[in-house]
């Protein structure tokens, strides 16, 4: 969609219904691939995605938790719109599920199947509170994440995820060590899933270059399906509604897992900061308030938290949607609270869920290469404004190399404890602390 006659720096203001519908729409079909893939991630992770026995029920655990991934991006967008006192930006912030947290759910829930989400939950809970108390002081910490940090932990973010989607394409973790892995008739859809993305995101515009990711999952989606690679067998065991249920797989206190949430959510905080200004600069043309930074901060660890209670994974502002504002020129919060209404509707019909779990592993595999590796990318361009002297050159090297290194070889650790094992071999965490650490010890130098 190209640009909207309506145009307003005022938040508050609201287009014409007739606008206002398709844009928030737009704003949901820019962020729906990113928002559902990390529930996905994870139950392959478990054990209970593609491939595994549940496939035989529908994948009801993992059709439940893309539902909760939907449900709870739309309750923690209103949060962000409406407001609810000091809590809320009260701006055009979408939310959804945050990719930042995945390198640490991966090895808490590996192959544990249900077992594992318990633990997991009550970790998402309990960093959705810290992550809420981060709101009272996010503006001071700002100090310690320069971009040379910030950068390094997004980059290892990315580093840590694309392994997942080489295997999704290549036929999942399930055909591993099976002749269909890495076949043709796998990589051929996946391919054109990225050949597609990327044509559509270089040669056309507006809307069309946005949802990029989104048309190009399509087009993989149709390759598959004229390959037989789709199965449309669960749709029809799917039931029409399903209310979100608290505690659906128990309560687990793994504090492994809540400390590397509480680690995580602090990174997320400072990604939402960047993206409230980024909404505040690109929409209205200025710097973004203290309360509004404050109050995104309070909105997204409320929405992690009130997720987890119900089966949801962690919450965080959508980047994407950033640039959705500055490319529409509408700043009206009214507009991401019609799409929010969307994600809710469809977060309670099971058959959405399960028609989302139709899309083959491959397929999907292609769309996550890309956005796994646009997230590498995102890190690197924040690491181009870091002054490349011996000081910061060793501090990303040490930080990098450990972080990196204990992803590859696990084992290394193999004598921790699993508290700590969990929290080391995720890579990410390690390189963050040095990071951090060495950014705050060592003192700046002038070469």
């Amino acid at each position: 969609m190209s640009k909207s006659s309506f145009h307003s720096k005022d938040p508050d203001k609201m287009p014409p219904i007739g606008q206002a519908i398709p844009l928030g729409l737009q704003h949901v079909l820019a962020m729906f691939v990113s928002n559902v893939t990390p529930a996905i991630i994870v139950a392959g992770a478990a054990g209970i995605g593609f491939g595994s026995d549940q496939g035989a029920l529908g994948f009801p655990d993992m059709t439940y938790m893309i539902q909760m991934s939907m449900f709870f991006a739309g309750i923690a967008t209103l949060i962000q719109t409406i407001g609810i006192g000091p809590i809320g930006g009260r701006l055009p912030i979408v939310q959804g599920t945050s990719f930042a947290f995945v390198p640490i759910m991966i090895p808490a829930v590996l192959g544990l199947g249900t077992a594992g989400l318990p633990g997991l939950m009550t970790g998402v809970f309990l960093g959705g509170c810290f992550h809420f108390c981060l709101g009272f002081i996010v503006g001071r910490i700002r100090f310690a994440l320069p971009p040379l940090v910030t950068g390094l932990i997004v980059l290892m973010i990315g580093l840590a995820l694309v392994k997942v989607g080489i295997q999704y394409a290549a036929g999942g973790v399930p055909n591993m060590g099976k002749p269909v892995f890495g076949s043709m008739a796998m990589w051929i859809p996946a391919l054109v899933v990225i050949i597609v993305t990327m044509g559509v995101k270089f040669f056309t515009k507006g809307f069309m270059s946005v949802a990029a990711v989104l048309i190009g999952i399509i087009a993989g989606y149709i390759v598959a399906y004229l390959m037989g690679q789709v199965n449309f067998g669960n749709i029809g065991r799917a039931g029409m509604f399903q209310i979100p249920l608290p505690f659906k797989w128990g309560f687990e206190l793994n504090w492994a897992i809540v400390v590397g949430m509480c680690l995580m959510a602090v990174v997320s905080a400072i990604e939402t900061v960047g993206d409230v200004s980024g909404i505040t600069k690109g929409g209205a043309g200025r710097e973004a308030t203290d309360k509004e930074i404050t109050g995104a901060t309070f909105a997204d660890g409320l929405g992690t938290a009130i997720a987890g209670i119900f089966g949801g994974l962690p919450n965080t502002s959508f980047s994407q949607n950033v640039g959705l504002v500055a490319m529409t020129g509408v700043m009206s919060r009214h507009v991401v609270s019609i799409g929010a209404v969307f994600l809710i509707a469809a977060g309670l019909i099971p058959k959405v869920g399960a028609i989302i779990n139709t899309v083959p592993i491959n397929v999907l595999g292609g769309g996550v290469i890309v956005m796994f590796g646009m997230v590498a990318a995102s890190g690197v361009n924040m690491l181009s404004d870091v002054h490349w002297n011996r000081r910061n050159m060793m501090i990303f090297a040490v930080s990098l190399s450990i972080g990196l290194g204990l992803q590859m070889v696990p084992e290394a650790l193999q004598h921790l404890g699993k508290t700590a094992s969990i929290l080391m071999t995720s890579g990410l965490l390690p390189a963050a602390i040095i990071a951090v650490v060495l950014n705050l010890v060592i003192p700046e130098t002038d070469d």
